[in-house]
């Protein structure tokens, strides 16, 4: 049995800047502040500690109903974004194809451990037409922390399915070093791949189990994934 974990952002789909853009509108709508992301890092990062950065740089409060407003009014604005073209909006290379093959495959099982609320993460993958390989996942949700998510999705994997996959059995799979970082742990497998924003060499540095270039060759990633 494998149980297959993968990241959103850079891994399966890039969305072409509509969740930034989304962000910052919503900032801008609640607090009249523009551009309020420019100075928060976001790669590899959860949504709930993107907002806390951002709200803290301009010595705004934060607290569980302040995020909930403001998840409510992204989720909106990145309803309206998504369908939208942008800058590099596309499918990550090698992905509906694998998708595809290991949706097959009885012994696989595929989820998200994603930094992206559930929400939103969902809106993401449903324009790409990918939303129904996945069942159940990790989101910011679950924790701001991106290294406590994974034991989520093996709960809820659990619950669906009432199977107990070992340590080893759980892949991790995105494309920055937060994703390698988050399978430590919990003993879980890191596959990286060098598709989006760190190069090979940045990612290597991390010592992931497997690393991929990108998942265009599926045989290649079946060997790994399948």
């Amino acid at each position: 049995m494998k149980l297959l974990l993968f990241d959103i952002d850079g891994t399966l789909v890039h969305s072409g800047g509509a969740g930034l853009r989304a962000m910052t509108r919503a900032f801008t709508d609640l607090y009249a502040i523009p551009d309020a992301l420019a100075g928060v890092s976001l790669s590899g990062r959860t949504d709930s500690s993107i907002l806390q950065d951002a709200l803290a740089i301009f010595a705004l409060p934060h607290s569980p109903e302040i995020e909930e407003e403001y998840k409510q009014r992204y989720f909106e604005l990145l309803a309206e974004e998504m369908p939208l073209p942008g800058a590099g909006k596309r499918l990550m290379p090698g992905i509906p194809a694998l998708l595809e093959a290991l949706s097959g495959r009885p012994d696989v099982h595929l989820g998200l451990l994603t930094g992206n609320w559930r929400t939103s993460g969902y809106l993401k993958l449903a324009d790409f037409g990918l939303d129904r390989y996945f069942p159940f996942g990790a989101f910011a949700d679950d924790s701001g922390v991106r290294d406590q998510l994974l034991p989520f999705a093996v709960a809820r994997f659990r619950d669906l399915s009432g199977l107990s996959p070992r340590p080893e059995e759980v892949y991790v799979i995105g494309d920055t070093p937060y994703d390698i970082q988050c399978a430590r742990p919990h003993g879980a497998v890191a596959v990286a791949v060098a598709a989006a924003a760190h190069s090979r060499s940045h990612l290597a540095a991390c010592n992931p189990d497997h690393l991929f270039t990108d998942l265009e060759d599926t045989e290649a990633a079946l060997r790994v994934l399948g």
